[in-house]
């Protein structure tokens, strides 16, 4: 029988080191280390309780086997500490973090703003009972996929409450998944988002698209004005108001949130449904991509190379115009309605110069509140978990929501 091998508990720990020092502050900022900085650095800054409890355990399990007792062993063991106590700081900072969402609200809004969105929610008029906890969707009457256009992606789940009166004209909001124009995947994206304004009596779209390399643009932004279409059309049959859609997403999500908000109507992607009305009523994009022609700045070459290869598939010399036009941040009208962006200052992916550009140009142009929220350490999709970060979100972009549907009324 072979022997056992030599327990080496200083690499792995090493490891666990690197990694909560990751989710502490990037390791890396430019060029194509970002993707795995942000690969591993996400889940750990939402999710450093599971960690901790893993590691906590683990090292029980090998402090009982002796993997401590030599002198590579008690460094081991120390490096175990600061890998702990870098954990309980990101968690620290992520519970710490919701003044940051309500600042951005208060400052663009008014400091009553949040009385005002109480008083709106569709649930409190319509009499229904305020269920607590997060993505939790027994509280939401089961739906088959509904099919909004032609094509096999063009799929969406309708997220309602089971008691939402079928007359009751509820305020819609439709959720644009993120994944890099290329992955796509409505399911699970935006979970705590969805459960908590279905819960607060709005009916959510959470709609899928034709994704890239297979598809290539503007399929993405035609997909989603169809899906707006198909809302104006359809909605008031699971009981909502077609007069009141708002959009959201993520990421790409965020792009397109942004590009459709602020090119209502627009025949140029909206081919055989040029009549349809696909304005909406307010916009939030989170950590989005504003910008598609800037070639400088930290990944910005990469970004333009992916884009000509996957995305659009055309060079970008010859061809700049539709690069300008596919960017939110070159459609910026005074007309455009209420916007709410949220950015992480951490984000590896989208730095968040991006974000900060786009709200300081909408606003110039704007005759409309734009409120921006910049989350102190937050990576991108820092969201998508059932982390505080996420719980905030989903209560921020609701009680912006609300407000603005307050406004309508």
């Amino acid at each position: 029988m072979p022997p056992m091998p030599k327990p080496r508990p200083l690499l792995g720990t090493s490891l666990e080191l690197l990694n909560a020092a990751n989710g502490v502050q990037p390791l890396g900022r430019k060029g194509y280390v970002t993707l795995p900085t942000f690969a591993f650095g996400w889940p750990t800054t939402e999710l450093a309780p599971l960690y901790l409890t893993g590691s906590v355990l683990d090292t029980v399990r090998r402090a009982l086997r002796g993997h401590f007792t030599s002198r590579s062993g008690r460094v081991a063991l120390a490096l175990k500490a600061v890998t702990w106590a870098l954990l309980v700081l990101i968690q620290r900072r992520n519970v710490k973090s919701e003044p940051y969402f309500e600042a951005g609200l208060r400052e663009a809004l008014g400091e009553d703003y949040a009385k005002i969105a109480a008083e709106s929610q569709p649930a409190r008029r319509h009499g229904g009972v305020f269920k607590t906890g997060w993505s939790r969707r027994r509280y939401v009457e089961k739906k088959g996929t509904v099919r909004y256009g032609p094509h096999r992606a063009n799929t969406a789940d309708i997220w309602r409450r089971s008691d939402l009166p079928r007359d009751g004209r509820a305020p819609v909001l439709l959720q644009v998944p993120g994944g890099a124009w290329a992955i796509g995947m409505r399911r699970p994206q935006a979970y705590p988002l969805l459960s908590h304004m279905t819960e607060r009596g709005w009916i959510c779209v959470s709609m899928g698209y034709r994704i890239s390399p297979r598809h290539t643009w503007p399929a993405h932004i035609i997909d989603v004005k169809r899906a707006l279409a198909w809302i104006r059309e359809n909605i008031a049959d699971y009981g909502g108001d077609p007069d009141f859609v708002a959009i959201t997403g993520g990421s790409a999500g965020g792009h397109l949130t942004a590009l459709a908000a602020l090119t209502p109507n627009d025949p140029q992607w909206q081919p055989g449904f040029a009549d349809a009305d696909t304005s909406v009523r307010a916009a939030v994009p989170v950590y989005g991509r504003y910008d598609w022609f800037s070639a400088k700045g930290e990944g910005r070459p990469q970004f333009i190379a992916f884009l000509q290869k996957f995305v659009v598939k055309k060079p970008y010399l010859g061809n700049r115009r539709d690069y300008l036009e596919a960017s939110p941040i070159t459609r910026l009208r005074p007309d455009a309605p209420p916007f709410f962006v949220l950015h992480g200052q951490d984000d590896s992916i989208i730095p968040v110069p991006e974000g900060r550009e786009f709200v300081e140009e909408l606003r110039k142009v704007s005759t409309s509140p734009v409120a921006y929220s910049e989350i102190p350490h937050a990576q991108h999709a820092f969201d998508f978990y059932g982390s505080p970060r996420g719980h905030y979100t989903a209560e921020a972009i609701e009680r912006f929501l609300s407000w603005v549907h307050a406004q309508r009324d």
